[in-house]
């Protein structure tokens, strides 16, 4: 039909010949479906193209208006709620790895699981707690109740959970739920190093230790502003520590079976270069996993090396006799009236096993008297001794790498009675690192290097160190030390082909306001190789029992045995060994 029509407005004003009758024919045979099915065809068309039309207007408005409202946020402050758990996952980012002087890892950080919530796009509360409690069993349901029915728009559900754990949430399918990656900060050692790695909290910022000081030197800034993130910890250079954790590892061994074989309530090793100030190994038991942060702020696991300040005893008389000897107010061969006891003011003191003769400065040193001490302090005068103790940094506290760290007491006035109880440990506190520190420059020639946890070259040492003794006392000190290990209250403490020497200290406590002659503090004062002097060990062991067997439960007794153990082993790790063949230059050999 449409094609007559065609033809006919074709023709019109034209001479067109008339249609033959076969023609005619044809066209009148024309199959009619072929005619309506190309109709239906060009309608089909046309109505997708206005229905694909449609998609694209549809689609374009709603990325249009999702565009929109980004921006608007964009340029709008978030709320605080919002702002605040950003700025905690940013800070529970990388920290740098921890290594010991030989590159052995101490801490480091590996992956973790945070799963969060936004209150405002879920159903139904209660059944989100009541499901996320089903597979997380540790959650607390009425807090987690109270943050999913606020108006925030962030809530912590659970930190530092297993991919098992995010795997069972995650098919529970709640609306709201979602997951974050972090860091969780691991310490492979365990307790080894507890009180000098210290630990971190859930949020990934350290709270003791080392890890506390790290927070001081930039890395939170960095974290805070995202350029360092959970993936780039090793885009932080490793932080050496002068500790090895073979010796360690070592003593704390060492003073974990001292506790048990003498019932002790606690005991702190220290060992310390004395060229170098440099901290190689600090325990303090009973200590914590760092990995479990339940023990690591438990109040009865602290740092007693370092933030602990005790009556130490008779480990004080080194300074004592070293400081006298210094100001020339004695000389070595004098000899002091050690028969009775002293009478100062009210107080009679007398010596624990006295010799009840006179006594040369040697033999007063390893004899540990009490009486010959005090005399040769009021030789030296209450000032010099309280310089002296001074320029030990005994007194006040101590700059060092860690925050732990305690603040010694001292008498107000310095009496006599004062200057005489505190010439051999009595009436001040100080702490055992800072008795390690001052013993370490006795021994090495008379400087005084301040403690460190991190390396130090000699160059570096020398920068820092302080003379506070000539290297004439030192030779004399160090020969008195190694007699009180031969001859004196120091024997246990030998250990074969060490050229060990050492003091010896025995101090009562104060219980409910008075010195119990029972409950004790006990300290070894060490040094090796007496010959030329690496490394200095101090040893206390806390309230010990006396050993099956002995009557009294004096350091000699116990803290010296430990001090020898502790050689005994970590010698052979420091390559150190040699008999007793010299003490040094300028060395005076005392013997009796």
């Amino acid at each position: 039909m449409r094609r007559w029509i065609r033809q006919a407005r074709d023709c019109q004003g034209l001479a067109c010949e008339p249609q033959g009758a076969g023609e005619q024919a044809a066209m009148a045979v024309q199959p009619a479906p072929q005619i309506s099915l190309e109709g239906s065809r060009k309608s089909a068309l046309g109505q997708a193209r206005s229905r694909l039309a449609l998609i694209v207007a549809t689609v374009a408005l709603v990325y249009a208006a999702i565009g929109g409202r980004l921006v608007q946020l964009a340029g709008s402050e978030a709320p605080e709620r919002v702002r605040s758990a950003s700025v905690d996952l940013v800070l529970s980012a990388a920290r740098p790895d921890i290594v010991d002087r030989n590159g052995e890892l101490l801490a480091t950080d590996v992956p973790s699981i945070a799963i969060v919530a936004d209150p405002a796009v879920m159903v139904d509360p209660a059944e989100a707690v009541d499901s996320l409690g089903r597979v997380l069993p540790e959650i607390d349901r009425e807090t987690l109740l109270s943050r999913f029915t606020s108006d925030s728009r962030f809530a912590w559900v659970a930190r530092e959970v297993t991919p098992p754990m995010r795997d069972a949430v995650h098919h529970l399918g709640i609306p709201g739920i979602a997951f974050r990656d972090e860091s969780r900060r691991f310490y492979p050692g365990g307790p080894t190093a507890a009180h000098i790695l210290g630990a971190v909290n859930v949020d990934h910022v350290g709270i003791s230790g080392i890890e506390r000081m790290l927070n001081d030197t930039g890395i939170r800034e960095l974290q805070t502003f995202g350029l360092v993130g959970g993936g780039e910890a090793e885009a932080l250079a490793p932080v050496r520590l002068s500790i090895d954790l073979r010796v360690q590892h070592a003593v704390r061994d060492e003073l974990q079976q001292a506790m048990q074989r003498y019932s002790a309530a606690a005991a702190v090793g220290i060992v310390m270069d004395v060229t170098t100030g440099e901290i190689v190994a600090m325990v303090s038991v009973p200590d914590f996993d760092p990995n479990n942060r339940a023990e690591a702020i438990d109040n009865t696991r602290f740092n007693r090396a370092s933030d602990g300040a005790f009556e130490l005893g008779s480990v004080m008389k080194v300074f004592t006799i070293a400081a006298a000897l210094d100001a020339g107010a004695v000389d070595v061969d004098d000899s002091f009236d050690a028969r009775n006891p002293i009478q100062i003011g009210s107080a009679r003191i007398g010596d624990f096993h006295g010799r009840n003769r006179f006594l040369t400065v040697p033999e007063v040193f390893i004899y540990s008297s009490n009486i010959g001490t005090i005399r040769i302090a009021q030789q030296l005068g209450t000032p010099g001794l309280r310089a002296y103790f001074e320029r030990f940094h005994l007194t006040t506290r101590l700059d060092f790498d860690i925050n732990e760290v305690a603040t010694p007491v001292q008498p107000r006035e310095w009496t006599a009675l004062d200057a005489a109880v505190a010439s051999f440990g009595h009436a001040m506190t100080t702490t055992p690192l800072q008795v390690a520190a001052a013993g370490a420059a006795v021994i090495n020639g008379g400087t005084y290097y301040p403690p460190t946890l991190y390396p130090r070259s000699a160059e570096e040492a020398r920068a820092v160190g302080e003379q506070v003794l000539s290297p004439e006392v030192s030779a004399l000190m160090r020969s008195m030390f190694r007699l009180n290990v031969e001859r004196g209250s120091g024997r246990r403490a030998a250990a074969e082909g060490f050229d060990v020497g050492g003091k010896t200290g025995t101090a009562e406590k104060i219980v409910n306001g008075a010195y119990d002659e029972n409950v004790r503090i006990n300290s070894f004062l060490a040094g090796f190789p007496m010959s030329d002097p690496r490394y200095v060990v101090m040893v206390t062991i806390d309230e010990p029992q006396p050993e099956e067997g002995q009557r009294y439960a004096t350091a000699g007794l116990n803290a010296a045995p430990t001090v020898g153990a502790i050689i005994r082993r970590i010698g052979p790790m420091l390559q150190i060994g040699g008999g007793i063949a010299g003490m040094g230059d300028g060395a005076v050999r005392i013997t009796y």
